[in-house]
């Protein structure tokens, strides 16, 4: 079972471990599980296995919609699939430590190049139409029905009144997301440099728990915790079809940032055919409707034209690149020594592994 960071943003941190029922419920952390194919022509690959491993949100999407629907096409009647979700950093440390993987998927390009780094990944794995991205998504804020703190933009966040839920940026891909849609935010309203990261502290501040993943963060604002908690639009649609009472905050006048989210095939797959038939799959119109049907954005544009009326166009949407990229920000905001959000969280006392 995951760890729970709970945090108060004073030093004073602890573990605690969550509820078992809630637990079950949203099956988070890294499981292995065999999914049987079905259905599909006796004219396809003729079986085949390929281990997936991933980022803990697209979890239901892959297990509940992709994986499924591929098995029933020729190219994959009778692959049976493993699956490992855990937050995007665990899971890139576990494929570099030799945790079988033919297919992996990461909240952020920082891990998919480690993987590329640790000769796990063919460095050529976005060249082709989408950069090697599967889903996009933007960074938003959930908050209790009705809205009681009455929250609308980013700089609601640093009210004495407002507490926080968001997932450690050591350990969670979804939590730099986060951090650089705080940081962006502020930059683009014109604001200086050091002025941004200030209101980075600020949210920090305010933040009471930090998870190990997004998943876990969804799952501790479940649980009745926190006024608001920063996570993926994917997620929170998701949540919402779930049956969890929340509502999606936009910001108002302030921007958000794109999030992009990169697959590939290991160079040691098992079953090279069967992964690439996947991944290909997934890029097709059919694997893009369905990650749509998750509350992704799809890469495919012709099927984000579909769903366009279902995803609201943010008051300003910019990208990482726009912040120099994932090579210069990851360096420099997120270093384990010199960071500057890492050195944030250093003075504030928050869980740094």
């Amino acid at each position: 079972m995951n760890r729970v960071r709970l945090w108060n943003g004073s030093g004073s941190g602890r573990w605690r471990k969550p509820l078992a029922l809630v637990a079950a419920l949203v099956g988070i952390g890294s499981l292995a599980l065999g999914l049987a194919a079905c259905g599909g022509s006796d004219s396809g690959s003729g079986g085949g296995k390929v281990d997936l491993v991933a980022y803990s949100t697209p979890q239901q999407a892959y297990e509940e919609g992709i994986i499924p629907a591929f098995q029933a096409t020729d190219a994959g009647s009778g692959v049976e699939f493993s699956t490992s979700f855990g937050s995007s950093g665990d899971q890139r440390r576990a494929v570099e430590a030799g945790q079988p993987a033919d297919y992996v998927g990461f909240s952020l390009e920082p891990d998919m190049t480690s993987v590329v780094d640790a000769g796990v990944v063919s460095s050529d794995w976005k060249n082709n139409q989408y950069k090697g991205m599967v889903t996009e998504s933007v960074v938003v804020m959930m908050v209790r029905p009705g809205n009681p703190k009455g929250i609308t933009d980013w700089n609601d966040l640093t009210g004495n009144d407002v507490e926080v839920i968001q997932p450690n940026p050591a350990t969670s891909g979804g939590a730099k997301w986060n951090v650089m849609a705080e940081y962006g935010s502020q930059v683009n309203a014109g604001r200086s440099e050091q002025e941004a990261l200030q209101f980075v502290a600020d949210v920090f501040a305010n933040t009471t728990v930090l998870d190990d993943s997004a998943r876990d963060s969804l799952q501790t604002f479940s649980t009745g915790k926190g006024d608001v908690l920063i996570g993926y639009e994917n997620e929170a649609i998701q949540a919402k079809d779930e049956g969890i009472e929340l509502e999606i905050v936009y910001p108002k006048s302030e921007s958000t940032i794109l999030i992009e989210n990169p697959a590939a095939v290991t160079k040691k797959a098992q079953d090279p055919k069967a992964a690439k038939a996947f991944l290909d799959f997934i890029w097709s119109d059919e694997g893009q409707r369905k990650f749509a049907d998750y509350g992704y954005r799809p890469v495919n544009e012709t099927i984000a034209a579909e769903y366009g009326k279902e995803f609201p166009t943010p008051a300003e949407l910019f990208t990482i690149a726009d912040l120099g990229g994932w090579e210069k920000v990851d360096s420099e905001f997120f270093d384990d020594t010199n960071g500057k959000v890492t050195e944030i969280l250093r003075n504030q006392g928050a869980p740094l592994e």
